[in-house]
């Protein structure tokens, strides 16, 4: 009998030569192997859409994968800002972007994340959609930057809360796995949140700004 997660993904299996070709490209270029599941793609691609944002904050581009999937869930005239801290993975991330179509609707930030982050407010910029998915150990202090600059309605997003189990094992302290703790305890007990915890891929958060 086949098993449960071996069904959805062939149940809801999608062809998509846009993606493929991004993870193409990373293997050849010998980039980290890291970028989000098709399913998780798709399903945030899905949440761009049914919440209607116009103003998505990526933090972590990688090889594009996650922003195209970001960017196929805006409207016309929506926006996609995106940090990265390596410059060649940006501008990696950013051919993909262009490859898929999305060229003007993405703006990319090359540096530390806090540092990007921490310009961005002090422009009063505002999203109303977050993904993020880069450094663990900074979760917690990516986060203190998005509600700073979440809309009343903002959807936040995060990767990898799980990390492979290791946050589960209370003796470990890797400061990832800190981090990630952190972060988890801080979505779900502030009072501005909403949030869900999925067990999908390595673990994946949703949470909703009060309005």
């Amino acid at each position: 009998m086949m098993d449960r997660d071996a069904y959805l993904q062939e149940t809801f299996h999608c062809d998509d030569s846009v993606l493929a070709g991004i993870l193409q490209r990373m293997r050849e270029s010998d980039m980290p192997p890291i970028s989000v599941l098709p399913s998780l793609g798709r399903l945030l691609t899905l949440l761009v859409k049914i919440s209607g944002a116009q103003k998505v904050l990526e933090i972590g581009a990688l090889g594009g994968y996650s922003g195209v999937c970001l960017a196929r869930g805006l409207e016309k005239g929506g926006t996609l800002t995106s940090l990265e801290l390596n410059p060649a993975f940006a501008e990696f991330a950013r051919t993909s972007l262009e490859q898929a179509g999305f060229a003007e609707q993405v703006r990319y930030r090359v540096g530390p994340a806090a540092s990007s982050l921490a310009s961005l407010v002090r422009e009063e910029a505002r999203f109303d959609f977050f993904f993020i998915d880069a450094d663990k150990p900074n979760y917690a202090n990516y986060l203190d930057y998005v509600l700073q600059m979440a809309l009343p309605g903002a959807l936040v997003c995060a990767d990898n809360i799980l990390l492979g189990d290791r946050i589960l094992d209370s003796a470990n302290q890797d400061a990832s796995v800190v981090g990630m703790r952190t972060f988890v305890q801080r979505l779900t007990a502030d009072p501005r949140l909403e949030s869900v915890g999925l067990p999908i891929g390595d673990g994946f958060a949703i949470a909703r700004v009060a309005r």
